[in-house]
């Protein structure tokens, strides 16, 4: 008798039983008490707009639906999730206003870490427009965005959705 195909169904049977399970009994320490804190609910599309108009021209009249279509460039190397993961590039949550190559978990080009300047509106569009010139050195692959207008789309998108601060 040949076991593999019985216990290959079992292990289905108890994942599929696991993944039903609601998140509250699958998730829920011993007590019923909650393992963390509710995520904190999405900026609706008003509060984009108006953290938007509170930023400097030009970012403040960007287009938002433009900087997401340019993201997408972005995507396969890097993500702006809360506590995301780093990919091939650093999650880039939380850049404006830290200095260069300052994520502990990535690992920097000398030249990026050599830099020393503060991120912001200024720099990333700098950077944004040709990576390999703006910094000699660097590992980004990117070839840049050469329309002003996509770069100034793409900044304000990252501010509104990292949550940046004017």
């Amino acid at each position: 008798m040949r076991l593999g195909p019985i216990l290959a169904a079992c292990a289905l049977a108890a994942l599929a039983t696991a993944c039903n399970k609601t998140e509250s009994t699958a998730s829920a320490p011993a007590g019923g008490a909650t393992a963390s804190a509710p995520a904190t609910p999405a900026p609706t599309h008003e509060e984009k707009k108006a953290l938007l108009a509170s930023y400097p021209a030009p970012y403040n009249t960007a287009d938002l639906e433009n900087g997401e279509a340019k993201f997408a460039l972005c995507q396969s190397c890097h993500t702006i999730t809360p506590d995301g993961a780093n990919m091939t590039g650093p999650n880039l949550h939380g850049v404006f206003g830290k200095k260069s190559a300052s994520n502990p978990d990535f690992k920097y080009s000398d030249a990026l870490k050599a830099a020393g300047w503060t991120w912001d509106a200024d720099h990333l569009n700098h950077w944004l427009e040709a990576p390999q010139t703006f910094l000699p050195g660097t590992k980004m692959s990117f070839a840049g965005l050469k329309d002003a207008k996509d770069r100034t789309d793409l900044v304000a998108y990252l501010m509104v959705e990292t949550g940046h601060k004017p």
